[in-house]
């Protein structure tokens, strides 16, 4: 909700009136300008955005060196840095809205519970506002975070486009992300909607290659899948038998962690190892399954599972075209101070400074 700022007082009923009429117009501009920023992209990504602008602070050598050190203590930070990208991106847009505190903020929403990796990002951020305050957004933390954890878990180095802003809105109503069961068809429908081709639907769901899963998100495909008492089909037998060790039909196990990628040597390591296991009906999630089953992925998958098709470098670009989903660049937007929280004046100074500048034009 947009706080509607009293007409500034004036010496006449005149200028009063003016003045009023002024803060209404300027009201609606500023509404519709601020409520809907996020669905418009003005294409100003560039790689080395930040050169030079950060007092002789090499930007991407400070997220990379922070998240060196904390992959070394903790590699599943990887697959964790990817998901809240994700999480962001396909929200409002690559705009950091899921970073924002708030009782009804993106963070609250049933799928982002198990989003982590706030405190990183809180590091990096807290870097760069000692080297260069106010310059570095928290939106394109995010986005080369995420680049440099990839390449640590033995992905293909990409250059990342920079020069996003921070969106000043976050709300747990906003969040509309695809479930782990659903079909390829609505999925493929999903992702075009944020102007994501199908081939690149699944190289980013090739980001399954890390990363695990719960139990409680796959037991119904091995104990009673669609009321049928039996496990999925689609699913390899062998691959039933070793997960229902892991995950008991008596619920006991709901929290069991379990690998998306079912080939022990490379579970943690981005690769095509994924596709490989997806072809060999060893999908542990609904969907990945389906990427190999369904005629519209299919040929993909296989490619992919091949060597045909070279997932690394195609993940990266993939992973650069999902980063500019409906960002905020130029004057849109904010550069935060601290990435949970949109600036103290952001919409009150931004009302003010318009409807001055509206009035010293009469």
């Amino acid at each position: 909700m947009l706080q509607v700022l009293a007409p500034m007082a004036t010496g006449s009923s005149a200028s009063k009136a003016g003045a009023a009429s002024v803060s209404g117009l300027v009201l609606v501009v500023v509404a519709f300008v601020l409520l809907d920023a996020a669905s418009v992209s003005h294409a100003q990504l560039q790689v080395g955005f930040y050169v030079g602008k950060c007092k002789g602070t090499d930007v991407e050598a400070v997220i990379r060196g922070v998240v060196q050190a904390r992959f070394k203590q903790d590699p599943s930070i990887l697959p964790a840095l990817l998901r809240m990208q994700f999480h962001d991106c396909f929200v409002r847009g690559c705009d950091a809205s899921i970073l924002l505190d708030g009782q009804s903020s993106e963070k609250n929403a049933g799928a982002n519970a198990s989003v982590r990796g706030y405190e990183l990002i809180d590091e990096i951020k807290a870097a760069l506002e000692k080297a260069c305050a106010g310059v570095v957004s928290c939106a394109d933390i995010i986005v080369a975070a995420t680049r440099d954890a990839v390449v640590l878990g033995g992905g293909t180095r990409y250059d990342v486009q920079t020069g996003r802003r921070d969106g000043l809105r976050s709300s747990v109503n906003d969040v509309n992300l695809p479930g782990p069961s659903i079909p390829i068809s609505n999925a493929i429908g999903f992702f075009n909607a944020k102007k994501i081709s199908t081939e690149d639907m699944v190289l980013l769901l090739g980001g399954h290659t890390v990363g695990i899963t719960h139990c409680l998100f796959i037991s119904g495909r091995l104990w009673n899948f669609n009321g049928s008492g039996g496990p999925d089909p689609s699913m390899d037998p062998a691959l039933v038998r070793s997960l229902r060790v892991t995950c008991p039909q008596n619920g006991d196990g709901d929290n069991n962690p379990v690998n998306l990628d079912q080939n022990a040597t490379s579970a943690n390591v981005v690769d095509n190892s994924f596709f490989k296991q997806i072809m060999a009906k060893r999908g542990v999630l609904q969907i990945d399954q389906r990427l190999a089953d369904d005629g519209q992925t299919r040929s993909t998958v296989a490619g992919l599972a091949a060597g045909k098709l070279d997932f690394g470098k195609r993940f990266g670009g993939a992973m650069v075209r999902m980063g500019a989903i409906e960002v905020l660049t130029g004057s849109q937007g904010e550069v935060r101070k601290s990435c949970r929280a949109v600036n103290k004046r952001s919409v009150e100074a931004t009302l003010e400074e318009i409807v001055d500048g509206l009035l010293a034009a009469q």
